[in-house]
């Protein structure tokens, strides 16, 4: 069919110029779109490390650059307001269908994740990541193609493009806000990139009506129909197949799991290799890392549970250390800080998570502490997803911000992730906490691979305090859950080394360590 002719060329030229804008605007906002729920669709498999973001942002780079030439040739060969909605049209197909397809690679990925299988967790990564490149760079093509089309003349170019440039630029800045804090948290990563696929498309059939290409128009809509109705029904169910699954949502920041197994509740995010937080209605220790800010205090000589009344948990989770506290030190006020709201909620929902003597922040942990008043008996530092962890809780500024903050017997406490093979972190770690404390102890958590450090503002703490301690707490009248704990402290006892490295604000080399860590651990399927 034809394309139509307006009676005012004036006036359809400046509403043609003003439609094109609004499409490269909306294509702008598509790309961070995709872009961002691809880090959100490998995240919830593969985790969020540096390592996955490195891979999404430099392939989407080659993408839009690949589709950047290719819609220029495009342009110049056919000049066609048709082949432009349809190039559009195309990508936002392609960017509807990558959840569809991806979905059944990620399901079987997540369950070879849980079995450490190298072979198909880089083949399920190849798939999904080449799954990106078709809408990617079909998206690339639309600024370049829209340039040629908008150009009457050689003398406004600059003009011209410079004003498209800006118009795709401020489209990514309004996708990635929109996506980020606003759909993923509220529909979900897949519902996300088909939102965004149809709103693309809408713009992409609109204008081939206007055009006058309806035929085009036609069959594009109904490919948008057929892709809606594949997404409600294809996309029902769990995003992930897990053993035990009551409940997932996703955030801003996580995807997050809830599990149940005998009676038992724990809390996995994004890629599942780890238990954040674990939940038992009669129950409160369960002999992992929660339990270990509970022997925080008794390095010091001649300690008492009493001694015990502000708590500092940064890095909250779903609770489980607050819900300890509140047995073994029921007089102490804590203060939890968790950067995501999501999983506050989620904690109050299914973790038990309502104390009276628990205070929760939800902000950024160093934040938060920076400007908490008074100080702390025990500050727990466990905001880390190991063995990820946030570059500026590892510093040396950062632990001598926690020592402020400790009265003269606190005690800090970390949970490390280590391997078997590699403790390069936990020394690094230790060398830096030693910037600022006087003491520093080193305890391997068995049948796990976490290290827990202690580190204590009285010079005076050892682990002959924290053996006599343990003994008088054995004794008729202690509090045996408590000396159950430190027991397990106790045997863990291991060498405080101190590495080479000193993590600071200014240069802190936390993922080249993590990154060697997971690798490594990977490819040799280190098991204790």
């Amino acid at each position: 069919m034809p394309e139509s002719v307006s009676p005012n060329p004036a006036a359809a030229n400046k509403n043609r110029t003003a439609y094109l804008s609004a499409t490269v605007f909306l294509a702008g906002a598509v790309t961070m779109a995709v872009e961002f729920g691809a880090s959100r669709l490998l995240g919830n498999v593969f985790g969020t490390s540096n390592i996955v973001w490195a891979v999404v942002i430099g392939l989407v780079l080659v993408y839009l650059t690949l589709g950047s030439w290719l819609g220029g040739r495009l342009a110049d060969k056919k000049p066609s307001p048709r082949v432009y909605y349809s190039v559009l049209a195309w990508a936002a197909l392609g960017a509807g269908l990558v959840p569809l397809l991806s979905r059944p690679v990620l399901c079987a990925a997540a369950e070879a994740f849980d079995a450490l299988n190298l072979g198909v967790l880089a083949g399920a990564f190849t798939a999904v990541i080449l799954l990106f490149s078709i809408p990617v760079i079909l998206l690339g093509m639309v600024t370049p193609f829209a340039l040629k089309l908008l150009i009457p003349s050689t003398e406004k170019t600059g003009r011209i493009s410079g004003k498209l440039s800006a118009i795709s630029t401020l489209g990514s800045f309004l996708g990635t806000f929109l996506t980020v804090l606003v759909l993923i948290p509220w529909i979900g990563t897949y519902r996300s990139f088909l939102l965004a696929s149809l709103s693309l498309l809408l713009a992409a059939v609109l204008g081939l009506v206007f055009i006058g290409a309806r035929r085009a128009a036609l069959l594009f809509l109904l490919l948008g129909s057929l892709l809606a109705a594949l997404s409600i029904f294809g996309l029902r169910g769990s995003d992930k197949r897990t053993p035990g699954l009551v409940y997932e949502t996703e955030s801003a920041y996580n995807y997050i799991q809830v599990l149940e197994e005998g009676g038992f509740r724990f809390l996995r995010l994004n890629e599942g290799q780890g238990v954040h937080s674990i939940y038992h209605p009669t129950e409160y220790f369960f002999s992992g890392p929660w339990d270990q800010v509970l022997a925080a205090p008794f390095f010091n000589p001649s300690a008492a549970p009493t001694d015990v009344e502000r708590v500092a948990l940064l890095g909250l989770a779903a609770g489980t250390s607050a819900r300890q506290a509140s047995v073994v030190y029921p007089r102490a006020r804590v203060d939890g800080f968790e950067i995501d709201p999501k999983i506050v909620e989620v904690g109050r929902l299914w973790f038990g998570m309502d104390l009276p003597m628990l205070n929760v922040f939800t902000e950024d942990a160093r934040w938060g502490l920076a400007r908490s008043a008074g100080e702390y008996d025990i500050i727990s530092v466990d905001a880390y997803r190991p063995p990820y962890i946030p570059a500026h809780m590892v510093t040396r500024e950062f632990f001598a911000l926690v020592y402020d903050k400790l009265s003269p017997d606190g005690v800090m406490v970390i949970n490390i992730g280590r391997s078997t093979k590699d403790r390069s972190l936990v020394d690094a770690l230790s060398a830096t906490v030693a910037q600022s404390f006087p003491a520093v102890f080193i305890s391997d958590l068995p049948d796990s691979y976490n290290t827990i450090l202690f580190a204590a503002r009285n010079p005076l703490a050892s682990w002959d305090a924290f053996e006599r301690n343990l003994n008088r707490l054995n004794t008729p009248g202690g509090s045996p859950a408590l000396a159950q704990i430190m027991k397990i402290t106790l045997d863990g006892k291991a060498e405080t080394r101190f590495g080479d490295t000193i993590f600071t604000d200014d240069k802190a080399p936390i993922e080249l360590m993590t990154n060697r860590l997971v690798i490594n651990f990977l490819l040799e399927g280190d098991k204790e």
